[in-house]
């Protein structure tokens, strides 16, 4: 059984190296693709696998074996049309999510037209944050406040609906403080405890970093 996520990086510029490194250094499977051969050579040096290969092609996708991979991150936002082509051939071959950065808000609704499931904008979200976001399973965003703190949004989890936050005693649970309760865009800062939970509910939450991956 396979007990964590595969990734795939497609792109290896500031951004696709910063997302490929961040998710390897913290012991994650990654495939790092480049089509250029000196960029791959050079980001051998810190990335276990890397390849020189055309993501815009079918049987490329095929013979790299993408369609296993969990997550694949398209990094060719100065490419719309690569970028189109790699994430409607992931898509294909059955890949379940395929994040792309692009580069203006019509490319980003052009990437989500063709499958995209999540498109990043590089000067609103950094390589660096992405990768924690994704190895924080789980959670909608996560930002860094400090080297051991973080701030993050997280689901009400079936379980938690119609109980309050007196009942759920999250805090002693999974170290968490809870900061504020969001509904849609509507966010409260003043948060009631003994108000019930409901699935439609975000919870923005302050912990402890380290102590992130107890909480499923």
């Amino acid at each position: 059984m396979k007990t964590k996520k595969t990734y795939a990086v497609f792109g290896l510029g500031r951004y696709g190296i910063a997302v490929a490194k961040e998710l390897v250094d913290n012991g994650m499977e990654v495939i790092a693709v480049d089509g250029k051969e000196k960029i791959v050579n050079d980001a051998a040096a810190y990335l276990p696998v890397c390849k020189c290969a055309d993501v815009t092609d079918a049987e490329v996708i095929s013979r790299l074996g993408i369609g296993n991979i969990d997550v694949v991150i398209v990094c060719m936002a100065s490419n719309l049309e690569a970028s189109v082509m790699a994430v409607t051939l992931c898509k294909e071959a059955g890949v379940k999510t395929v994040i792309a950065k692009c580069a203006n808000e019509m490319h980003q609704k052009i990437l989500l037209r063709v499958g995209a499931d999540k498109v990043v904008f590089p000067e609103n979200e950094s390589g660096i944050r992405l990768a924690k976001n994704l190895l924080s399973s789980g959670f909608i965003d996560m930002i860094s406040l400090s080297r051991d703190v973080s701030m993050v949004e997280i689901d009400v989890k079936d379980e938690w609906r119609g109980k309050n936050l007196i009942e759920l005693n999250l805090r002693k649970k999974y170290g968490f403080n809870i900061v504020a309760i969001k509904n849609g865009e509507n966010v409260n800062v003043d948060v009631n405890p003994e108000e019930a939970l409901d699935t439609e509910t975000t919870l923005i939450v302050i912990a402890n970093t380290a102590k992130l991956g107890k909480w499923k």
